[in-house]
């Protein structure tokens, strides 16, 4: 996933004035080390990496932990991080073998061997978590640790996973601290990243240190950062007009966003294209009441996407009419292919055939995000303004809505997709593979085949075919349906530079990147 372009929109500050000295220029060097507070909607699921599979969670992840890869701002291709070196061995891509760095060192002074590596990827595999990522390590077999060489047997060929090892399901963990058989409790991290986790709140604030051990390729912060966390975008935009925060990363309300201005002075905005997508899924389990793929259909014929982004998020998103998004190796336009157009008489015609009364009755659930209360009336609005479904809208929290989607107990919900790395197979594999972490029963041969058969090819471009016809058969079988992509926007104070690094769709959440100027 992700071969995004990013698009920067960021404020110059041009200081033209006779008689101003060179020496009024140079940074502040009273700014140098004070601490950055940056605020997110985002929340954190778990401390441990085997238990979180969100981008609250991962963000935390990308500045506490190393991964053996990771992805350099803008780039496409995995990095050394905790490894030195990487690489397939053999032909095949079923063997992939790393090195690790010689001088990684956790908070206990122990230096990081292959064996915390095996441990690592064993464990997430082995504790399964509901709302962990072990989906992620589908193709693993197994894992072999010799000194500082790590082997990993694949069990098909997966171009991909190089890319997987990069993101914060790989997080490295110290084999004599973190349970082998049990996520770790309490709020503290032993990880070896640029930044150490010195207290956590659940729910409030992260507070981060410089990592003086910090042995990789990200610069050693020069200052602490505080992550603040907001249940709602109202409060994150409420603690940046009081200025509670330096930087609003994740995300702001629409409300506000349209409004904003690059020019404005006091403030830099910066607006990266993005490959975050929104999807409201179904749950396709026998008894369930959309069951019948002609129900399905019939909802993806009578969704009005260009309306919900023009009334709900005032062209801060797009449009979105495929499972993988603009930007990405493989998008293509299926949904609108399949559905051209808002057609009631279409959709009534697939309930008749499907021999379900109407309206048909079904709740839709949502939690965070920075319009979901306004998308769901939308949504709701647009659905029963046809006489055919009779919509219950339930908000939940974080927490429940993440148990009661992976028990099942959803009929309909709306969900971001971060990707977790720039290619097209974390969009595929991890939303419509049978056992995806999307657990809405749905399962399909053909799609898994597709999948399998996209996942062979190191030169990705020739995996265009297989993605075309698996949105093609995705299209038809509804198990989803694409509402929008996002735009990502960082605003911050104008004396804070490094925001067009922090995010940038490569799944790394890049603290480190900020500074004073």
């Amino acid at each position: 996933m992700r071969r995004v372009r990013m698009r920067i929109i960021a404020t110059l500050m041009v200081l033209v004035a006779a008689g101003v000295g060179a020496w009024q220029l140079l940074p502040d060097q009273g700014d140098k080390g004070r601490t950055i507070t940056v605020g997110t909607t985002d929340a954190v699921t778990s401390l441990d990496p085997a238990g979180a599979y969100d981008a609250g969670s991962w963000a935390l992840f990308s500045n506490v932990f190393q991964t053996l890869l990771t992805f350099e701002a803008g780039g496409t291709a995995p990095v050394p991080d905790a490894a030195e070196h990487c690489e397939f061995a053999g032909g095949g891509l079923r063997t992939y073998r790393c090195t690790l760095r010689d001088d990684v060192r956790f908070p206990s002074g122990r230096l990081m061997t292959a064996r915390d590596v095996k441990f690592s990827f064993d464990r997430v595999r082995k504790i399964n978590a509901k709302v962990g990522p072990a989906s992620l390590f589908d193709t693993l077999g197994s894992v072999e640790a010799s000194g500082r060489t790590v082997t990993f047997r694949l069990s098909s060929p997966d171009a991909t996973f190089p890319f997987k090892v990069a993101t914060g399901a790989g997080s490295l963990v110290d084999r004599n601290v973190y349970p082998a058989n049990a996520l770790r409790s309490g709020d503290t991290v032993d990880g070896t990243g640029p930044y150490t986790l010195k207290s956590y709140t659940p729910g409030s604030k992260a507070v981060l240190a410089p990592n003086s051990r910090y042995q990789g390729p990200a610069k050693v912060p020069a200052h602490s950062t505080v992550l603040r966390y907001y249940k709602t975008s109202a409060a994150l935009q409420s603690a940046w007009e009081k200025k509670a925060v330096d930087v609003a990363a994740r995300q702001l309300p629409p409300e506000l966003l349209s409004k904003l201005s690059t020019s404005d002075p006091q403030q830099r905005l910066i607006e990266v294209d993005s490959a975050e997508t929104r999807n409201l899924v179904l749950n396709v389990r026998k008894g369930r009441p959309l069951h019948d793929r002609r129900v399905r259909q019939a909802l993806a014929a009578v969704i009005d996407r260009d309306e919900l982004v023009e009334s709900v998020y005032q062209g801060t998103v797009d449009s979105l009419f495929s499972l993988v998004p603009r930007g990405i190796t493989g998008h293509t336009t299926s949904f609108f292919d399949t559905y051209p157009k808002r057609d009631v008489a279409r959709a009534r015609e697939l309930l008749r055939e499907a021999g379900v009364s109407t309206p048909l009755r079904f709740e839709y659930a949502y939690s965070r995000g920075a319009a979901s209360k306004a998308e769901a009336a939308e949504i709701k609005r647009q659905l029963e303004s046809t006489k055919l479904f009779s919509v219950t809208t339930k908000y939940y929290d974080w927490a429940e809505f993440q148990t009661r989607y992976t028990g099942g107990k959803l009929d309909a919900f709306a969900v971001g997709w971060l990707p977790d790395f720039p290619d097209p197979d974390t969009f595929t594999a991890q939303l419509v593979r049978t056992g995806s972490g999307m657990h809405n029963g749905y399962s399909s041969k053909r799609v898994d085949d597709l999948i399998v058969s996209s996942q062979q090819y190191e030169d990705r471009s020739r995996t265009l075919k297989d993605l075309r016809l698996l949105q093609e058969e995705v299209a038809r079988d509804v198990p989803l349906i694409p509402l929008w992509q996002r735009k990502e926007y960082v605003l911050s104070t104008e004396d804070i530079t490094g925001g067009q690094y922090l995010s940038d769709g490569t799944g790394v959440f890049r603290l480190w990147s900020l500074d004073w100027i």
